[in-house]
């Protein structure tokens, strides 16, 4: 799920001006000038002697007809009222030409010799798959999804998986951006599909065996029309799907019920994990959102055997968060003695996790990912926030690897069957790059596979900067702008921020930026707490009893673009997406004199009912449960939705929603949305944008992106008073 936040109020005068404008600019507009009406019908919950009115529950049930009505009248307003926006078509065309002229490619793996990836060319709306036969040759087309568009609805692929030696690739596809995938395989010389389809396969987690017959996946329980919504993700298992073979015939080898020696709860999630570099296999159980893993294992020839001996080799108390084996050696990511992590070994002839031998030190900087490659072990390190690369042999020695002057490792991908790595690196302000590390000459060269942005981006900049929270803790703030810019607090600018399940937020250049900056404004990401920019102790200070950390980093990133003259409050705005739908949900509804727009992105809004949803129940392990007095404390302080207060003058808002999404279900945004409209007295608008051939934003097109980030910055542009995004009298 991704963020943002803002500040302190400027004179009354400028906050009168504001306000009048906003007031007349949304009484220009031809056509509906205000949102379609929205039904209360309260719902009071009490909770450990707390009762909680919730005025527009009913529409969390959005498929039915009433509901279903209304969000179309919703988005019908919001296009109406985006359509309105002057400079809005001629913002969009500049962000066309921005994406369509740069190359996007993701998840490069080496497989047999041979190059796999998915890439978006200039101009292409969708990522397609390709491959490089051998590494480094021309490239050729394997899959493309848009050869699927049907009745308007596009598919996206969702994951693939070369076989051992790169003559086979697994890949899943679903339909609208809803990550419902299918499993198909085709074969790599020819492109021709197998017949073989599996559905139900969301996770996936394709892993081939020796010999290209057969490969481990995950699948998700069948549906039945009595099954609740929070089952959706619920009681997965992984089978052994047989080329050629009913898919419903699969054996299942690990997961939900298997026996009573695996212990795996309803929330659970089954992996079974196969390297080629290693004897044994690996039961992983992720329980929910949390980090720290159960992992089983047992020698990779009692695969066969019915039912299968699965031993515990360490449990969540291991504070494990990823590992990988090599021969008889299991080397673990683990913040069991540091915050920031190590990496330790074990012996897996006589495994000791509790007692296992400190194979990388923990330092300053956070290990994010160890993993095993035919020739060591590729190690990505966070060091104040820019991705660096070691390299620790088997042997036990540790070399740094350098990725170029201000580059940062986004991603290291590498195959135990193959030396050397793939590397990611990019920049905030320079498009990024795929570079081949060679292990033996110990140099990176650059694949290709990803040409440069042919736009110069050298007039702009990077600034590093810390700003100081209500409790006196330095936030890290990214701020991206013209070299040129002057600080004459006068400049739109655009922070966002995320904070949550302890992921960072790394540097990438996103090219529709430019859109935005050669406007004369900035961009900021705020790295507030809760996620993971200084290890496990940053995380955990932004989670459930501490959230309120999270808003108050951003809140206090907003402070410091005010105070330092990049802007003042009504040219400020804040972003956040997905979890981030907390961080700028609680920064409006604290401090809405800080901000002039806000995007709250597929974002969970009201966390109290998050556990409701579809994706809810996994999710408690990162924000709590309203079952317990103190997740039921944090959830509530938590949620924006319940801290609407009618009367405010909230900044002018835009929410999304994509009708697939399996992530946030469209009720949060839906419901936000309502209260907001309800509540609001600065006459700015609140528009609830909903993507009827989307979900979460995975799987969307190119084509999608640009609108819905043209429809955002248009909206935040007409806010922060852009002469040529006010609508006519």
């Amino acid at each position: 799920m991704p963020h943002s936040n803002r500040c302190q109020a400027r004179a009354a005068l400028y906050l009168w001006i504001g306000i009048v404008i906003a007031i007349a600019g949304s009484s220009r507009l031809s056509g509906q000038t205000s949102p379609p009406p929205t039904e209360r019908q309260e719902v009071t919950d009490t909770f450990f002697g707390q009762s909680v009115t919730d005025p527009y529950r009913w529409l969390e049930n959005w498929q039915d007809p009433k509901v279903a009505q209304w969000l179309k009248a919703q988005n019908d307003y919001t296009r109406s009222t985006l359509a309105n926006i002057p400079g809005r078509e001629k913002f969009l065309a500049r962000v066309k030409a921005l994406d369509t002229a740069s190359t996007k490619v993701r998840n490069a793996e080496v497989w047999g010799g041979k190059t796999f990836y998915l890439k978006a060319e200039a101009g292409a709306d969708n990522v397609k798959l390709y491959v490089q036969d051998p590494v480094g040759s021309k490239e050729r087309l394997l899959m493309d999804p848009e050869l699927l568009t049907k009745d308007s609805v596009h598919y996206s692929i969702d994951y693939f998986q070369p076989s051992l030696d790169g003559t086979l690739v697994a890949y899943g596809v679903s339909p609208g951006g809803s990550e419902l995938s299918v499993i198909h395989i085709l074969e790599t010389a020819t492109g021709k599909r197998l017949p073989d389809a599996i559905d139900r396969a969301r996770f996936g987690s394709v892993a081939w065996l020796p010999g290209n017959k057969s490969f481990l996946y995950n699948r998700l329980q069948k549906p039945t029309p009595d099954m609740p919504k929070t089952a959706f993700e619920q009681r997965s298992r992984m089978y052994i799907h047989e080329l050629g073979q009913d898919p419903d015939h699969d054996r299942f080898v690990f997961g939900y019920g298997y026996s009573a020696k695996v212990n795996i709860d309803d929330n659970d999630l089954s992996f079974v994990i196969y390297s080629p570099a290693s004897p044994y296999l690996f039961g992983l159980v992720v329980h929910g959102t949390q980090r720290e893993a159960t992992v089983y294992y047992v020698p990779f020839d009692q695969l066969k055997s019915s039912p299968i001996e699965w031993k515990k080799l360490f449990d969540v108390d291991a504070a494990v968060v990823s590992f990988d084996a090599y021969k008889d050696d299991i080397y673990m990511v683990t913040h069991k003695n540091n915050p920031r992590y190590e990496v330790t070994r074990t012996s897996l002839k006589k495994p000791d996790v509790a007692h296992a031998t400190v194979a990388v030190p923990a330092s300053e900087v956070v290990i994010q990912e160890a993993d095993v490659a035919k020739d060591g072990i590729y190690i990505r390190d966070l060091d104040g926030g820019i991705g660096r690369m070691r390299r620790l042999s088997f042997d036990g020695r540790i070399e740094p690897i350098s990725a170029g002057e201000g580059q940062s490792v986004s991603e290291i991908s590498v195959t135990s069957t193959e030396a050397g790595a793939m590397v990611h690196i990019v920049s905030w302000t320079t498009s990024p790059r795929w570079l081949r590390y060679d292990a033996q000459r110990r140099t990176a060269s650059d694949t290709g596979i990803q040409p440069p942005l042919p736009i110069d981006t050298s007039a702009y900049e990077a600034v590093e900067v810390k700003a100081k929270s209500a409790d006196g803790t330095l936030i890290p703030l990214s701020i991206i702008r013209a070299k040129s810019m002057r600080l004459d607090g006068n400049r739109p600018t655009h922070l966002i921020g995320y904070g949550a399940y302890g992921i960072s937020f790394d540097a990438y250049f996103d090219p529709v930026w430019l859109a935005w900056l050669e406007r004369g404004g900035a961009i900021a990401i705020a790295h507030v707490r809760g996620g993971g920019e200084y290890g496990e102790e940053w995380y955990r200070a932004g989670y459930k009893l501490t959230k309120q950390h999270t808003i108050d980093d951003f809140i206090a990133s907003a402070q410091y673009l005010i105070a330092n003259k990049y802007t003042n409050p009504h040219r400020l705005s804040g972003e956040g997406t997905s979890a981030g739908g907390i961080l700028i949900g609680g920064a409006i509804t604290q401090r809405s004199d800080l901000f002039v727009g806000a995007l709250i992105r597929v974002g969970c809004s009201n966390a109290l009912r998050m556990e409701f949803t579809p994706n809810g129940p996994p999710n408690i392990a990162e924000f709590g449960t309203v079952t317990d007095p103190d997740g039921f404390k944090g959830l509530y302080a938590m949620d924006a939705y319940q801290h609407v207060k009618p009367g405010t003058a909230y900044p002018g808002v835009l929410l999304t929603a994509g009708i697939n999404d399996p992530r946030v279900d469209p009720s949060q945004p839906a419901k936000m949305a309502a209260r907001l409209q309800a509540s609001t007295s600065s006459g700015k608008p609140v528009l609830l944008r909903v993507d009827y051939d989307a979900g979460h934003g995975m799987g969307s097109t190119r084509a999608q992106h640009d609108l819905e980030f043209a429809d955002e910055m248009s909206l935040l542009l007409w806010q922060d008073g852009d002469t040529e995004f006010q609508p006519e009298r």
